[in-house]
């Protein structure tokens, strides 16, 4: 290790790799059905910051893992990840990658850039390529608040730590084909926080009603979306009641019109 390295995962390699997520030895074979998986993330931008939200459902096969997991992080004051793939193995991916900013804050004495935190996560993920290859796939949605173009930007990345930015908003996991579907009608620049949140809920909602991977909001047991909202005065996570009430109106819409709200043809 080269000494003061702002590289927490490169101190890790050289020191114990062992403890890096991807470099524990496996059987061959796919593995794929045999661990819980996330499914659905959106995330979409608004004037001021950007909004982040999952679903809570873990799926194991054609079996419900685990119906209120949470798949959206706070990985920074400034930034968020929300992991898709596999589940146990994504959450360690998390971890990693926020001691990792943490680690470099320390070394440095100052936060890295958006693009810089977006490349790092794209590094953790390609050191998870050879437990892709076994279907231990992680493929996260990351998203933040830029202070130095003050606006909200959202990085999707590929298996093998690809990454692309996206305009306006993605969605990715198994339902991500239906959510992205529902935001391209109902999305609009000028959304405000509350609206973008909606919109977000919305889009959750059409996963979960053509994508059975995807868990809609449980009325029941009162299990709602994990809703990240990110602007210059840093990341919050939304209150579950708060969460509860758009759910409730949104469900409460779709009573009188199951498809959702009708977009303007113009």
């Amino acid at each position: 290790m080269v000494p003061g390295t702002s590289s927490f995962a490169d101190f890790l390699a050289g020191q114990s790799p062992e403890l890096l997520p991807a470099r524990r030895t496996v059987p061959q074979g796919h593995a794929g059905d045999l661990a819980p998986h996330g499914t659905t993330i959106v995330a979409a931008t608004f004037p001021g910051g950007v909004v982040m939200a999952g679903d809570r459902r873990a799926t194991m096969g054609n079996i419900i893992a685990q119906r209120d997991i949470e798949k959206v992080f706070p990985a920074d004051e400034y930034s968020c990840v929300g992991i898709a793939g596999s589940a146990g193995l994504a959450v360690e991916l998390v971890r990693l990658f926020q001691t990792e900013l943490e680690h470099y804050e320390k070394i440095e004495g100052t936060t890295l850039s958006m693009d810089g935190k977006a490349n790092r996560l794209a590094g953790l993920i390609r050191g998870n390529l050879g437990m892709a290859m076994q279907g231990l796939a992680v493929v996260p949605l990351f998203a933040g608040f830029d202070l130095v173009s003050s606006q909200g930007r959202i990085f999707s990345y590929d298996v093998t730590g690809g990454r692309y930015e996206e305009t306006a908003f993605h969605s990715v996991g198994s339902g991500s084909l239906f959510a992205r579907g529902s935001l391209k009608k109902l999305y609009r620049e000028d959304l405000s926080e509350s609206e973008c949140v909606t919109a977000i809920v919305q889009a959750l909602y059409d996963a979960a009603d053509d994508d059975s991977a995807t868990g809609g909001p449980d009325l029941t047991r009162r299990i709602f979306p994990v809703v990240q909202v990110i602007t210059a005065e840093g990341g919050r996570r939304l209150a579950e009641t708060e969460v509860a009430d758009i759910a409730d109106s949104v469900i409460a819409g779709r009573m009188n019109r199951p498809d959702g709200p009708a977009a303007a043809l113009t």
